[in-house]
């Protein structure tokens, strides 16, 4: 009889996740919560600390064809201190682990490291250790981010209660239209050298894909304005994605207005010109790192004049489902497509 061989794919990255998950017991009365949410959170006292880790790998999540190393080093940092201002806490420490192959230069890794010193300045956080090794193919980085808060300013995945408003930080769908412009004009330049990239009318999508920047602005905001959101994500694989998260972990369903989602002129006329659809990319794009959250509508007063947050919808009970209301008024169910790794 020969043992089945169960493919990554047909569990994909958040089964995967849950399958390991399954085998996990923990043992410590200090680890408050472990996998599942956006950091794990231990507990330090009068405050807790919460703990993040991220691995970006070369021709995974960036292409040094187009990526500048001092811009792969600054999202490094940032897209793990985004899982920190997920959970509403403040980053104070990062550790950065890379593995080089021997076509790095000393000066390659200085130029990584100038993004990375940035991203600290950047956020106040300060880098107190790390690993270097050897690799056989190309960069890897892996930074694990240590934040802090008080219990009670905590937001996780899990607080989003009936009638709770929807909202998301910034603009969507930039970074995945960003990257589909990067992808075509490498290809162009690969079919031929002397073709200079058009890139100078994509400035916004572009940015959005290379230069990565955690929302930590609009915690510090959150916290001037007493406002602790009920739940809480970054949305690193696509505005869906994310709704599923909450939904699932909070034991509740939502509707959200497409009229409502913001997107940007230039992501919205990109996308046209690459024949995709505007909403499909805000729904279904990764790496935008803005923040997805619930308040209670008692909240909504001290954030409804705030320029860069937008009210997407409300929680609905888990049996009334995920749902898009168009434009032209149609209920249409949310399929959460995600960022696929494997």
């Amino acid at each position: 009889m020969s043992n089945k061989r169960t493919e990554i794919s047909e569990l994909g990255e958040f089964g995967l996740i849950d399958h390991l998950n399954s085998q996990v017991k923990i043992k410590n009365s200090s680890s408050l919560k472990g996998i599942g949410d956006d950091a794990a959170v231990i507990d330090a006292g009068d405050h807790v600390k919460v703990v993040s880790t991220d691995l970006l790998l070369e021709g995974v999540h960036f292409d040094l064809a187009y990526a500048p190393l001092p811009h792969v080093g600054f999202k490094a940092v940032a897209v793990n201190v985004s899982d920190i201002a997920a959970m509403n806490a403040i980053p104070k420490q990062i550790t950065v682990s890379i593995a080089l192959s021997n076509r790095f230069s000393v000066e390659a890794v200085d130029a990584l490291y100038s993004g990375i010193h940035a991203a600290c300045e950047h956020y106040g956080v300060d880098l107190v250790g790390g690993d270097t090794t050897a690799s056989r193919s190309g960069l890897v980085i892996s930074v694990t981010v240590i934040g802090e808060a008080k219990k009670e300013e905590l937001s996780y995945r899990s607080g989003a209660k009936v009638n709770d408003i929807l909202c998301v930080t910034g603009d969507l769908g930039a970074a995945l239209v960003g990257l589909q412009i990067l992808e075509r004009e490498k290809q162009v330049f690969l079919s031929n050298p002397d073709m200079k990239p058009e890139l100078e009318k994509y400035t916004i999508v572009t940015g959005r894909q290379l230069k990565a920047d955690a929302r930590m602005d609009i915690i510090h905001e959150l916290r001037e304005l007493g406002v602790v959101p009920t739940s809480m994500m970054d949305i690193s694989d696509g505005l869906a994605s994310e709704i599923f998260h909450i939904c699932k972990a909070s034991g509740v369903g939502a509707t959200i207005y497409e009229d409502k989602l913001p997107i940007d002129k230039q992501t919205f006329d990109t996308a046209v010109e690459l024949n995709l659809d505007p909403i499909t990319c805000v729904l279904n794009g990764g790496e935008d790192y803005e923040l997805l959250f619930t308040i209670d509508q008692k909240d909504f007063a001290k954030l409804e004049k705030h320029p860069d947050i937008h009210f997407i919808g409300h929680i609905t009970k888990a049996e009334e489902g995920k749902y898009l209301v168009t434009k032209s008024g149609t209920a249409v169910q949310i399929k959460a497509q995600g960022w696929k790794h494997f």
